[in-house]
């Protein structure tokens, strides 16, 4: 059995930021459970769960947090699994300034920062992390990558029509 992706949001607010991080997982067939906490409110909360996530069979967690961001950095520094962080758009800095504080973490508490509300991309990074021990989902990455392939071929086709056709 796979092992099973948190994803942690410091708002429930965030909701619609990592809701297609949810869908992705769903689609690997990845076991998906998620939370809300926040790395100033519930500190203790965020902290407790990260320390005990790898034992209660998660294999990576994700964070989803605006504004100052912290969620990523807390979880990240009570675990020694890999944390993705989704920096959130806010109406403040339009994302900047929870993309800062997610990607400059200090040297010994990495968090891997995707683009800010760059969910999907989240789920594809925690789906290719999980491959690296489950062939099963390696395959369905393959599979995924060669459709885009075919995707991009259709639409160069359909491009060059209209190009022609000038």
């Amino acid at each position: 059995m796979s092992k099973k992706v948190a994803v942690i949001m410091g708002s429930d607010s965030d909701f619609p930021t990592v809701a297609p991080a949810i869908k992705r997982l769903k689609g690997f067939g990845i076991p998906v459970e998620v939370r809300v906490m926040s790395a100033h409110r519930t500190p203790d909360a965020a902290a407790e769960f990260s320390k005990n996530a790898k034992a209660e069979g998660f294999g990576v967690i994700i964070a989803a947090a605006g504004k100052a961001a912290h969620l990523a950095g807390v979880l990240a520094a009570h675990t020694t699994l890999p944390v993705i962080g989704i920096p959130v758009k806010s109406s403040t800095l339009d994302g900047l300034d929870a993309l800062l504080a997610t990607v400059q973490m200090p040297s010994g508490i990495p968090v891997a920062t995707v683009a800010i509300d760059g969910a999907d991309n989240a789920a594809i990074l925690a789906a290719q992390m999980l491959a690296l021990s489950d062939d099963s989902i390696a395959a369905q990455l393959e599979q995924m990558k060669l459709d885009m392939e075919k995707g991009v071929a259709l639409k160069n086709e359909a491009l060059q029509e209209k190009v022609a056709a000038l």
